[in-house]
């Protein structure tokens, strides 16, 4: 049977835990979402895009000032940039860390911080580019408001049938059996902890970007060579 709500409620709609990209205000020390308190703007499930009209690379030759320049997360991006101009994982994963973005929740993994790339890594380099390095703090600061809603103790978890609520409030619609298998797969001792939330939800964003997208009749319903499959699941 297909679940033709999947990302919205009715197929088709905005992608859950994807705003589209606020202006962007002052950030504390250089970074958004600070100790817990602290969250990029933008309500869940807005519009997907919304990219700002200049590139993600360092400023031009002869000295030109990067467009981006003005941006008050540019700063931050090019301090953890590599000299490519791009984050990786290990990059990401400082960055998060060191910025406190977690506050009192359990840091993030290496391979969390390697999913939340590959959910915007739309050329397989298996980098970020500005543009999606502000994407990706957008989308986890809706996540991270989401997961608070819910761990009202901060305790740094949530129960699985919590876990259950969270999904269904950013708008997935999936099969019980479906729902069943994510809460096997990320809870820990019955029990849900951000960094794992999180992959959650960066998977459940990334695959069904990937299925809508080959999902152009909006029938819930798709047929996958192989190895696109492949493609779009080991790439997560």
């Amino acid at each position: 049977m297909a679940y033709p709500g999947y990302g919205g409620p009715q197929y088709g709609g905005p992608m859950p835990g994807m705003p589209g990209m606020p202006g962007m205000p002052g950030m504390p020390q250089g970074m958004p979402g600070g100790p817990m308190g602290g969250h990029m703007p933008g309500p869940m499930g807005g519009p997907m895009g919304g990219y700002s009209p200049y590139g993600g690379g360092y400023p031009g030759a002869y000295g030109a000032p990067s467009p981006a320049a003005n941006d008050p997360m540019w700063g931050y991006f090019t301090a953890i940039a590599g000299q490519d101009g791009e984050v990786d994982a290990e990059e990401l994963q400082r960055c998060l860390t060191q910025s406190g973005f977690t506050g009192s929740y359990t840091p993030f993994s290496l391979e969390t911080c390697r999913i939340m790339i590959a959910m915007l890594d739309r050329d397989y380099t298996g980098k970020m580019g500005f543009n999606e390095f502000k994407e990706l703090f957008v989308a986890l600061s809706s996540w991270k408001q989401n997961f608070m809603m819910f761990d009202q103790d901060r305790s740094g978890t949530v129960e699985p049938h919590e876990l259950s609520q969270a999904i269904s409030a950013m708008g997935y619609r999936i099969s019980p059996q479906a729902l069943n298998a994510i809460l096997k797969r990320y809870n820990k001792g019955g029990r849900v902890f951000f960094d794992d939330y999180v992959a959650c939800c960066v998977k459940l964003r990334a695959l069904t970007e990937n299925f809508r997208q080959r999902d152009t009749m909006r029938q819930g319903s798709v047929n996958f060579q192989y190895d696109d499959f492949i493609l779009c699941t080991m790439a997560i």
